[in-house]
This record gives structure tokens, C-alpha cells and sequence, in this order.
């Protein structure tokens, strides 16, 4: 905390407020515009923490208006505050940021404006009322998911199953913008730690447009939804769209082998079943590398229960040892007579290519595609399959990606996931930081240089990003 040198002087008439306009040279930040509470603060204090922000490239503006992005105060009684803030002239106060001063330490400190965090707010106390209120003021809830906490536990099913089924229809007619728009709905819904119970709590959310409300007002269609089909579970047509050609696929079919087993790999995968087969790559792995680094990601990193199938990160700790250590494992897989199917991709990564300004859903690391011959015998509990089925094992997809051990952060961070967490952190470092994020790298625009991490703790920090544990990331 910044404080002002005690300097005895002889006290001068103001003047007026709007007489005096901010200073606008060496700005650096136009997108952000200050306004330092005078309350509790006093005018001394509030001149040199001014004159300190405008020295850095900050817009400081010396009186409070629509144009403020961020109300910076040291007034510790919310209420108090809250209470003169809606008694001025402002009509933007709810898409202002209400900030305690920690968060104008902290963008001193780092020189540029920092990343608003839950613990910089100075949230509204809002009266107790008959009716039912949210638990979470709107204002802490970000409109992006890599600054939302969001488990496993969802207590909006009912509304993010509507919507995803909605986003899923949307994607296989190739209607990108309403398809985001529903998964960007879900995601907010799914963050909340508590349950929607009517329209005027979600008034203020982030990413709730007017289709979306609809969904949420007719809820007895969504209940409807949500019992589609016979299993009682939801209707998604990602995983009904392939039912009406597979019943044609016989195995004489020239179609590749892989849809041989798709009554197998149709089916979740469970998290002992998972484990199991970390524990196979894990040994072919290390009998070939001793020093291999290999890392479970996806879902199953996030702390699910199920999945769609299996990914592992796997490299070396010495620069370009990975190079062709997939290929190694495959034939060792082959050999154990467990590989029932392959697609090998080599790495077509080009550091001279970076940084890439159009991002791709597949890196260009070396990978795998697999299907695995996993037994019952190996799997803590047994395998997931019909009592009807008495093979003994099942077929299992299971990913494998090498990248350099200097990208593996960025590697493990995108593959990851979730898919909207993912995406919402590359929008925020765009439109936030001036930064480029991918599974290759960081690049800030700005400065004109790659930031080397070997943590995903580093991005985070790179960023100015509280650091979200895998298991928050379900967005």
C-alpha cells in the first residue's frame, strides 16, 4: 500500500471538480479509466495515488462518470459505499468495477492494469428479502470462464442439458454463432453455486441472451427435454446422430476397423477403468523411457467420474528424446497383442510458424489415436460392461500427444480442458492481455515476445490470472 509523505502546508481554496481534467499524456491504457474515491481516502492521499497511476500510463478521471471503468475505494463499509455510489449522477454503475484499493496496489506493482479477482471487490450487501436471492452477487461472476470456478457439481442441469442439446443441434447445422452464444449460457449456469429459481435472479448474469431466457422461463418444455429418450437421459445429438447409419456397417465393410468396436467405445468410460489404463501405457512407457514424463488429462484430470475416452500427455525431459517415442510405444502395445486399432500423426510442429494467429482445434505435436484391449482382470472393481456380455474386456479409445518437454505447459493446460474453459482463456488473453494462447505457446503482442512456462501456474500468472485448480475448470 501506497502512502502519502506528511507535508505541513497551508490549506488553498478547491476549486471545482470539473474544472480540472485528467492528464492524457503517456496514456498507455485507454480501455481503462479510474476514479479514486475521495471518501475515507482524503484528498492528499487521493492527489499523489493520482499523480503515481497517471505516471504509469493510467487515465485517472477527477470526476465520477459514465466513462469510469473502475471505482477504486478504501472505504472498508460496503454499505456506506454502495449507498453514495447509487446516490450520484452514474447511470453504468452495474458494468462498473467497485474495486477495494488492494487491486490498485497490486496494478502499481505490476505496472499495467491487473486482472479483477473475487478478492478486489467490494460487493454490495443486499437486504434481506422475502423473496429468494442468489448467495453470489452478479457482480463476481465474470463473463469468462477462466475467471469462474465451476466443479462437477452442477445445480443447473436442467437448464445446461437444454442448452447443450440446443448448442449440439446448432453445431451440425453449422450455426457457429448460436451454438457459442448456448454454450456460453451453460457455462455461466453451471458455475453458480446455487439453483436458478426464477428469470429476475439471472438478470444481471453474463452471457444470457434472449434466446437462452426463453429457454430458462419455459421450463416444462425443458423438463421434457431432459426425459427424451427411453434410458431417461437427456437427448444429445452428438450421441444420437451416428445411430441411424451404423446399423448398416457390417464387418465385411471396407469401413475402417475402429467401427467394429463401436458398441464399445459408444460406451463411458469409468475412472477405475481409466486408471487401468494409465497403468498399461505407464509400463510401456517407462520400459522404453525410464525418465518419461507421462500426465492423464482431459475430463478425467477435472475430476470426472466418466468418460468419452482416455488422453495422456507424454514426453521426455531432454529436448527432442520425444521425437520418437510414440512410435516406440505403439509397437510395444502391438506386441503385448492389446492394440486393436492405430492412426499415428507425426509432428508437423515449425517453431518458426509461431505465433499462430488463427487458432486450430489440433496442436501439431506427434499423437496417437488408439483402441485398446483392456481386461477385466486389470481394471480395480471390474469392468463397466452388460451382464449380458461375457468377453471378459472391452475396447477402450485412449489419445496419446508428445510434445517438446519446452511446451509440455501449454500442452497439458490445452488438453486439459474443458472445451469452453479453453476457449473463454484464449478469448482473455486476446481481448484482455494483447496475448496469443494455444498448446504451442504464449506470445504478448505487445512486448513482441514468446513467455516460457513449464507450469500451468505460469500461464495463469503470465496472464494475471488467479490460478484454477483442474477440478474448477468444468466450465
Amino acid at each position: 500500500m501506497f502512502h502519502a509523505p506528511i507535508v505541513p502546508r497551508a490549506r488553498k481554496r478547491s476549486r471545482p471538480a470539473e474544472a480540472s481534467a485528467p492528464r492524457r499524456e503517456g496514456v498507455k491504457f485507454e480501455d481503462v479509466r479510474l476514479y479514486l474515491v475521495e471518501r475515507k481516502m482524503g484528498r492528499s492521499r487521493r492527489s499523489f495515488l493520482t499523480e503515481l497511476a497517471r505516471s504509469k500510463g493510467f487515465i485517472v478521471e477527477d470526476v465520477l462518470s459514465d466513462v469510469v471503468t473502475h471505482v477504486v475505494s478504501e472505504d472498508s463499509q460496503a454499505s456506506s459505499l454502495w449507498a453514495w455510489l447509487k446516490g450520484g449522477p452514474v447511470k453504468n454503475l452495474p458494468v462498473m468495477h467497485v474495486l477495494d484499493i488492494s487491486w490498485f496496489t497490486d496494478s502499481m506493482r505490476e505496472g499495467k492494469p491487473v486482472a479483477v479477482e473475487t478478492r478486489h471487490l467490494i460487493q454490495e450487501t443486499l437486504p434481506a428479502s422475502p423473496e429468494a436471492t442468489t448467495p453470489t452477487p452478479m457482480s463476481t461472476v465474470s463473463q469468462y470462464a477462466c475467471q469462474r470456478r465451476t466443479t462437477t457439481q452442477n445445480n443447473n442441469k436442467i437448464f445446461t442439458d437444454a442448452f447443450e442439446v440446443l448448442a449440439e443441434s446448432h453445431e451440425f447445422n453449422d450455426m457457429e454463432g448460436p451454438c457459442l452464444a448456448f454454450r456460453r449460457a451453460a457455462s455461466v449456469l453451471k458455475s453458480l453455486p446455487w439453483t436458478v429459481q426464477n428469470l429476475r435472479v439471472t438478470e444481471d448474469l453474463p452471457c444470457l441472451g434472449e434466446h437462452s431466457m426463453c429457454v430458462i422461463e419455459v421450463r416444462p418444455i425443458v423438463l421434457c427435454l431432459q426425459r427424451a429418450n427411453t434410458g431417461g437421459r437427456l437427448l444429445s445429438a452428438r450421441r444420437t446422430h451416428p445411430i441411424f447409419t451404423l446399423p448398416l456397417i457390417h464387418s465385411d465393410s471396407p469401413l475402417p476397423r475402429s467401427f467394429l468396436h463401436y458398441g464399445d467405445i459408444s460406451r463411458a468410460v469409468s475412472k477405475a477403468e481409466a486408471q487401468a489404463l494409465g497403468n498399461i501405457i505407464d509400463e510401456a512407457v517407462h520400459a522404453i523411457t525410464p525418465d518419461a514424463i507421462l500426465t492423464l488429462t482431459g475430463g478425467f484430470r477435472r475430476g470426472k467420474d466418466f468418460g468419452h475416452d482416455v488422453d495422456f500427455i507424454v514426453t521426455t525431459p531432454q529436448l527432442g528424446k520425444e521425437e520418437r517415442l510414440l512410435t516406440s510405444v505403439i509397437d510395444r502395445l502391438k506386441h503385448q497383442g492389446i492394440l486393436l486399432y492405430c492412426e499415428y500423426q507425426a509432428s508437423t510442429f515449425d517453431e518458426s510458424k509461431l505465433p499462430s494467429h488463427r487458432f486450430e482445434a489440433m496442436d501439431h505435436f506427434a499423437k496417437c489415436f488408439l483402441i485398446l484391449r483392456l481386461e477385466d482382470s486389470q481394471v480395480d472393481g471390474g469392468l463397466q460392461t452388460a451382464e449380458e456380455d461375457r468377453r471378459g474386456w472391452r475396447a477402450v479409445r485412449v489419445d496419446l500427444v508428445s510434445p517438446p518437454v519446452d511446451r509440455y505447459a501449454f500442452t497439458l493446460l490445452g488438453w486439459s480442458g474443458s472445451r469452453q474453459f479453453e476457449r473463454d482463456l484464449r478469448r482473455f488473453a486476446r481481448m484482455e492481455r494483447r496475448m496469443l494462447l494455444d498448446n504451442h505457446a504464449l506470445y504478448d503482442k505487445t512486448k513482441k515476445e514468446f513467455l516460457a512456462a513449464t507450469t500451468e501456474k505460469d500461464i495463469f500468472a503470465h496472464l494475471g490470472l488467479e490460478y484454477i485448480e483442474p477440478w474448477q475448470r468444468n466450465a
